[in-house]
């Protein structure tokens, strides 16, 4: 039986197979590229091309495809052959280095926000060569970005790219007025965790919401939902952990270096989280584990539920964004040491990551806005909406001791006393976690933890790495043509910390104090939903900062403004639509049908004897006689709110009508029709309830 070790990779195109496959020029001019970003010659992509193909085919692949990232929040791939017609009737097998740098996909049907008209059709994908390619069934997947025929980025792939080169560029600045001369490069890293939901493939397929829109949209508490904290860490269920199991071993052939896996606090929910790599390859594998845990679930009889906030009343799934900075020798940016007081590097770098935390809140917010998300953030189990940074009692103390130009003493070590002396001692961490805390510092990396489970990474990274290298060009701005350099950076960590301290904060995030304080004393921003805060990728200071690093055109940020916007429309609208449906053609029938039935149970009794009351029939006849009428007059509210939103001007409010009104009259419904469920008797319910659903899955 094959270990691990031995077919980890194997789908990969990865170094060990470039090592074996191309020559050492080949190679040596390959790598230039990936590790330098130096100009990739068409001589070397030839003899890459031809590589790829032989290998590609020992495997089986009979295809290959420029595998990209549109802006629909999933991937996209065109299939062709590597056969071409040979003179004798027969077919060779080839591929070209043309082939595999460029594609020409049909770009008018992929949102585009108004960079294309509908007729402009041609489009191009480009190889991305940092991001290893792979091959997914029988066919070669090459990573690429995927532009307009104008040159516009038409995906997240390609700004992503740019934020890492700008990040790159600004920290490489900061390192050489420390004296390192050596480090090549500057690169941002992302370990995501991922949590989502199993659900039987039968009880899925009874679920017309699930089915249409990830999420249900009625159901009524179970008697037993997350209360007891018992499924959190559990014991894995058989067939769970079989998924788990394939689901790995899919991963591991594919080089996705998935770690640790548990039970989650919902039941039926789990995570995966794998160990860090580069953000773009992060951001690639992420949407690989994505379709994976689906097409691993099926062959199961599950679905994987990615949906933010699939059942209402218990948690949702979130993704949560470890980011890191290192250099090209492995040196961690955002490493304290023993003694981060004295460590001036890591602060400045601390420092940066606070300023742009701060400065640049509303983009981290933007970045996570989904429709989804909204009903998230602000939940129990997520940040809330305002974002915040959590540092802990070390770092807390070091930057006051620099603020107020105090001795520092130092955190001490503590050790740990169990009372049980077989167990071994070890020393206590210098700082606690908090779970609560949106952006929270967690040793050598920040916990970017608003992101929804569904969400590409792509986003936030594009705005935390673009933020972070807006902070740094400051500071090296200033550092390069300072007199008295170690002065200056004294004087720089200061302000920084007196301007910028009221974004850290240790406490509790779900504390409404909290939200009460942040708001209206600290100043904080609170955008509580994806109208609210979209908007704002248009103001002057974003579009400046990210134009300005050249991650984005103007033109890039109205375009995806406009896509988000209608994103969210029509998912809300679906919703919408959906609910409307279920709750006519089968909730309101089944209420109504069930009380026919206790009416006539009713009127048998008081055949059988005249003198009886049978007032528990009647009084259940009367209320849902009572909500059959309500769940009716609800239907109609929605409908027309539905008909109103074609009178909003523009989609921005459009937006604000789906808001205030749409979701306000869904929320109504579900009301009326989740209480209908309770009094219904099951047999009559058309649909599996949360109990069914949440523990179904043995």
């Amino acid at each position: 039986m094959e270990t691990v070790s031995e077919y980890f990779g194997s789908l990969v195109f990865d170094d060990r197979v470039m090592k074996a496959t191309l020559s050492a020029k080949v190679y040596g001019s390959l790598k230039k590229t990936i590790d330098e970003g130096t100009t990739l010659d068409i001589g070397v992509a030839n003899a890459v091309a031809a590589a790829m193909k032989d290998w590609a085919i020992s495997k089986g692949a009979t295809h290959y495809t420029h595998w990209f990232q549109p802006l629909t929040g999933i991937t996209a791939e065109k299939h062709d052959s590597f056969i071409s017609p040979s003179p004798d009737g027969g077919v060779i097998m080839e591929f070209s280095g043309k082939e595999l740098i460029k594609g020409e996909p049909d770009a008018s049907s992929f949102p585009s926000g108004g960079l294309r008209a509908t007729f402009e059709a041609r489009g191009y994908t480009a190889w991305d060569p940092t991001s290893y390619a792979f091959i997914k069934g029988r066919t070669l997947c090459i990573p690429t970005a995927f532009c307009s025929y104008g040159g516009e980025a038409l995906d997240k792939k390609t700004p992503l790219l740019r934020s890492m080169g700008a990040l790159n560029k600004q920290a490489l600045r900061i390192l050489r007025l420390f004296g390192n001369d050596t480090a090549k490069c500057v690169r941002s890293s992302v370990g995501p965790e991922q949590e989502y939901f199993l659900v039987t493939q039968e009880m899925y397929d009874q679920r017309p919401d699930l089915r249409f829109t990830g999420r249900t949209l009625f159901g009524a508490k179970p008697p037993k939902g997350q209360e007891m904290d018992d499924h959190y860490f559990g014991v894995i269920k058989p067939r769970v952990a079989a998924f788990m199991e394939e689901l790995n071993h899919e991963l591991w052939k594919l080089g996705i270096l998935a770690k640790t896996e548990h039970n989650e606090v919902a039941p039926a929910q789990h995570e995966l989280a794998p160990i860090y790599t580069t953000t773009n390859i992060a951001t690639d594998h992420n949407q690989l584990t994505m379709e994976i845990m689906q097409k691993t679930a099926a062959k199961h009889g599950l679905v994987c539920l990615l949906h933010e906030k699939p059942f209402a009343g218990v948690n949702g799934s979130g993704k949560h964004n470890n980011w890191s900075i290192a250099t090209d020798a492995g040196q961690n940016l955002l490493s304290p040491g023993e003694t981060p007081y004295e460590n001036a590097q890591f602060l400045l770098f601390l420092c940066a990551v606070i300023k742009a935390v701060d400065d640049y809140q509303d983009l981290l917010r933007i970045s996570v806005a989904t429709a989804g998300n909204d009903h998230r953030l602000g939940a129990n189990e997520a940040p809330p909406a305002v974002v915040s940074i959590f540092l802990g009692d070390e770092l807390n103390a070091v930057l006051q001791a620099i603020e107020n130009d105090t001795p520092y003493e130092g955190a001490k070590k503590t050790q740990m006393k169990l009372g049980v002396n077989v167990l071994p001692k070890f020393n206590r961490d210098t700082t606690d976690r908090n779970r609560t805390s949106p952006f929270a510092f967690t040793g050598n990396k920040f916990e970017f933890r608003m992101l929804g489970s569904s969400n590409s990474i792509a986003c936030a990274n594009i705005m935390l790495n673009s933020a972070v290298a807006e902070s740094l060009k400051i500071y090296a701005d200033r550092l390069e043509g300072a007199q008295d350099f170690e002065t200056a950076l004294h004087e720089m960590i200061q302000k920084t910390i007196r301007d910028h301290k009221h974004i850290i904060f240790n406490g509790n995030g779900y504390d409404d104090s909290w939200i009460r304080e942040a708001t209206e004393k600290r100043g904080l921003l609170n955008y509580r939903t994806t109208p609210d805060c979209m908007p704002h990728l248009l103001d002057k200071k974003n579009v400046d900062m990210l134009t300005g690093h050249k991650v984005f055109s103007e033109a890039e940020l109205r375009s995806r403004c406009d896509i988000m916007l209608e994103n969210y429309c029509k998912t809300v609208i679906i919703e919408a639509s959906t609910m409307a449906d279920m709750a006519k053609t089968q909730i309101a029938p089944a209420v109504e049908g069930y009380a026919a039935e206790v009416a006539k149970s009713a009127a048998a009794k008081k055949a059988l004897d005249a003198s009886l009351a049978c007032s528990y029939e009647l009084g259940v006849v009367k209320k849902l006689s009572a909500l059959t009428d309500r769940i009716a007059g609800k239907v109609e509210e929605l409908e027309d709110a539905l008909l109103f939103l074609q009178k909003a001007e523009d989609i921005f409010a459009q937006s604000a009508m789906i808001r205030d009104s749409v979701l306000v009259k869904m929320g109504e419904l579900r009301v009326a029709c989740d209480e209908a469920e309770t009094i219904t008797a099951k047999s009559w319910w058309p649909y599996p309830t949360y109990a069914d659903l949440l523990f179904s899955v043995k």
